[in-house]
């Protein structure tokens, strides 16, 4: 059991760190801002703090879904540890990949479970994309560290004994 915490061990810290990360950050805006919509400007018109609650899911879909959303968070994050819990060979930035998205599935599912929404301050407004937070970071990191995987993988030529 100790050799496979540690083969796993990559995953285990960033999902752990992510998810303290993030649940610092959303403490600290709620913390910091007196009420939803207050925004701090760090570059004017470009970047700013924005406190919002988000009922749904990335970029508001399924606004209001917050019972399913929640269950989805949990099964997705026990599907990703039992994944990579007995995934024979799974390389370090497999591992970093799926702790990443573990981390910001959890971090947005235990906003979902305690208060029914999930916090989002970070706001890009030179593109006007929708508000974020550091979850939501960590899954398209992860997604990202998936695909580099995947390329990387495939690209390489299979060898012929």
């Amino acid at each position: 059991m100790m050799r496979l915490i540690r083969r796993k061990r990559s995953f285990l810290l960033v999902a752990i760190l992510g998810i303290i990360f993030d649940q610092l950050t959303k403490y600290i805006v709620v913390q910091n801002f007196a009420e939803v919509g207050d925004t701090l400007p760090l570059w004017q018109n470009v970047f700013h703090f924005t406190y919002v609650i988000n009922t749904g899911a990335a970029f508001s879909f399924f606004r209001g879904q917050v019972d399913i959303l929640r269950w989805i968070s949990l099964i997705v994050s026990f599907i990703l540890v039992i994944f990579v819990w007995h995934s024979p060979k799974i390389t370090l930035l497999e591992q970093l990949g799926y702790g990443f998205i573990l981390s910001g599935a959890v971090g947005n599912g235990i906003d979902r479970f305690l208060f029914g929404y999930v916090v989002d301050f970070l706001d890009f407004r030179l593109i006007n994309f929708p508000v974020f937070n550091v979850a939501d970071v960590a899954i398209n990191f992860g997604v990202v560290i998936l695909l580099i995987c995947s390329f990387t993988a495939s690209s390489k030529p299979e060898r012929k004994n």
